[in-house]
């Protein structure tokens, strides 16, 4: 009887192969089923990728994904700036602390500049092998195997994926195959990320134009241009926001607002305009982007140094009437065309209401102005002729009163009157000067008493007679109104008045100064420095100064001819009866 193992044996040859044929498809399989797996890990990844829309989100899943794709135990993405290099630089595997300890990270040299040179895959067993390495710097981690791999956004190399250290100590061709997949789609999601930023970023200026424009329109335009500013700091995302306008002087440039990183020091600050950034965009009317090391970098660095930057002018009725000057410190984000588009468009549609602004506001300067020459109108025709009117009724009646006394009372209330009748005619004045009187002595005065008013109890009382305006001019003019702002300067500081006064008259040839107050008096007449200097305007003049002062207050009084080519009598004294002891206010420069 034959046995089953006699029966069901075969030839070790045929045998043989049929192991080898077995083996081959349990291999085989395995194969597949790695490849499915892996396949199974890139759709994974792809949808990891996709799922995003906020771009900083999308980058670090990128860099996430494909370490888990290919088993990397480092993963980095490099955006390439504009101008070359790495503009941001996500990374993956190496800790918070010990990325801090590295310091600055990679800015696209060395390897990594190799694949932004030739953006085509690199993939080396060995990285310090490759002549192009450049070494790590300080505390950075050991590196062995690197895969490099270019993402492109359309037809446009956005930046690169950078992966090192192999779980199978080398990338293998399909390594690089399942990654320069995960690029692709990579770009796709940029792309879409990009676009849905930019379009979230439109959304917000143009609301924010029309807030600012409803608020110009609604309110002073002095809080317009403030408001305007501080917008621009959040949405452009910036730290640093100046309206930058011409200064006083020729070839100045003044920063009228700021807002962000030193704006304190900032505000109001004036420099040279040659050269500078701002001037550029005020000559051309034309928005500019710069990148680090701008020209104007160094005018307003205050505690950092400042990077990108970008420039837009406020152009109104066809005329740039000042700057916006957006800025990043150094090493930031460059801006972008997009960025520099909703700028000036922002800026296009703030100049117009800041014209609007300005067009509202002449109407009500306008309207104040006609209201103030009807006032003016109404004192000189009724206040003006009823108070005249007044005093030569009392002249007339004083005329026939026989006591003295009475008569002395009435006589000086006319007095009074005709005080009160020259304090309304400066007043008409006040209200009723043009343009073209702004530089008059009359109006100079009145300057310079509103100017100093606040140190004072009260507002001092001022008077003019006679035709003060078209005699006291020029260097006369300058000698009055100096004489006027010491002897106010030292009544504000040392009289301790209640009441003060400036009479500037016209009388028989003469220009008559006198300014009084009810303080205590001068005291101390050592200091003659400025009382000095007042002597000697009147002595140039062949005038007079007088200072009559005691304990219920002091009056000067500077008087000097009209046609000042020669003295009225150079051989006499001038006459000071300020005495030396009395207690009260000093004089002083």
């Amino acid at each position: 009887m034959v046995s089953n193992d006699e029966m069901l044996t075969f030839p070790d040859e045929p045998r043989a192969e049929l192991d080898r044929a077995l083996g081959d498809l349990v291999d085989r399989a395995q194969d597949v089923l790695a490849t499915q797996g892996r396949l199974r890990a890139l759709l994974r990844a792809n949808l990891a990728v996709v799922e995003h829309l906020e771009l900083p989100v999308v980058l670090q899943r990128i860099v996430q994904a494909a370490v888990e794709l290919v088993g990397s135990e480092y993963g980095a993405l490099g955006v390439i700036a504009p101008g070359g290099g790495l503009e941001q630089f996500i990374h993956v595997g190496i800790p918070p602390e010990q990325a801090t300890i590295i310091g600055h990270l990679p800015e696209g040299h060395g390897l990594l500049g190799a694949l932004i040179d030739d953006p085509r895959p690199i993939r080396l067993a060995h990285l310090q092998d490759d002549s192009r390495s450049s070494g790590f710097p300080t505390a950075h981690p050991g590196m062995e195997s690197f895969l490099g791999v270019p993402i492109r956004v359309r037809d446009e190399v956005y930046g690169n994926l950078y992966l090192s250290n192999s779980s199978s100590g080398a990338f293998s061709r399909e390594d690089e195959q399942l990654v320069e997949s995960l690029a692709a789609s990579a770009g796709f999601a940029i792309d879409n990320a990009r676009l849905f930023a930019e379009t979230c970023r439109r959304q917000a200026w143009s609301a924010a134009s029309a807030e600012i424009t409803a608020a110009m329109l609604s309110s002073n335009q002095s809080d317009s241009l403030p408001t305007l500013v501080s917008r621009v700091l959040v949405l452009a995302e910036s730290d640093l926001v100046c309206m930058i306008l011409p200064g006083q002087d020729a070839g100045t440039l003044v920063v009228e607002v700021a807002r962000g990183q030193g704006e304190a020091d900032l505000f109001g600050r004036t420099f040279p305009a040659a050269g500078t950034l701002a001037a550029s965009v005020l000559a051309g009317k034309q928005p500019r982007l710069v990148g680090d090391g701008g020209p104007d970098a160094h005018l307003f660095s205050i505690e950092h140094p400042l990077g990108p930057m970008m420039a837009v002018p406020l152009i109104a009725a066809g005329r740039a009437e000042g700057v916006l000057l957006v800025a990043r410190m150094a090493g930031g984000l460059r801006f972008t065309p997009s960025d520099l588009e909703m700028a000036a468009d922002f800026a296009g549609q703030a100049s117009l209401a800041v014209q609007l602004a300005r067009a509202r506001a002449s109407e009500q300067r306008m309207l104040l102005l006609e209201d103030r020459g009807r006032i003016a109108r109404d004192l000189h025709d009724h206040v003006i002729q009823q108070l005249f009117g007044t005093g030569l009724e009392l002249q007339s009646v004083a005329g026939s009163i026989e006591s003295p006394v009475e008569r002395e009372r009435i006589l000086r209330s006319v007095s009074n009157l005709d005080s009160a009748v020259t304090q309304i005619r400066t007043v008409i004045f006040a209200l009723s000067a043009r343009q073209d009187t702004l530089d008059s002595v009359r109006h100079r005065i009145l300057d310079l008493v509103h100017d100093l008013a606040p140190g004072l109890q009260k507002s001092p009382t001022v008077g003019f007679t006679g035709p003060v305006d078209l005699v006291v001019t020029g260097a006369l003019a300058d000698d009055v109104i100096a004489v006027t702002r010491e002897a106010l300067t030292n009544a504000v500081k040392h009289s301790q008045a209640d009441q003060t006064g400036v009479t500037l008259d016209i009388i028989d040839g003469m220009v008559h100064l006198m300014i009084c107050d009810n303080g205590a008096g001068i005291t101390d007449t050592s200091r003659r420095s400025g009382l000095a200097n007042l002597e000697a305007r009147a002595t140039e003049r062949g005038g007079s100064f007088v200072i009559t002062t005691g304990p219920t207050g002091t009056t000067v009084e500077w008087s000097v001819p009209i046609n000042d080519s020669g003295p009225i009598n150079n051989s006499a004294p001038v006459s000071n009866t300020a005495p030396v002891s009395n207690t009260g206010h000093e004089a002083v420069a």
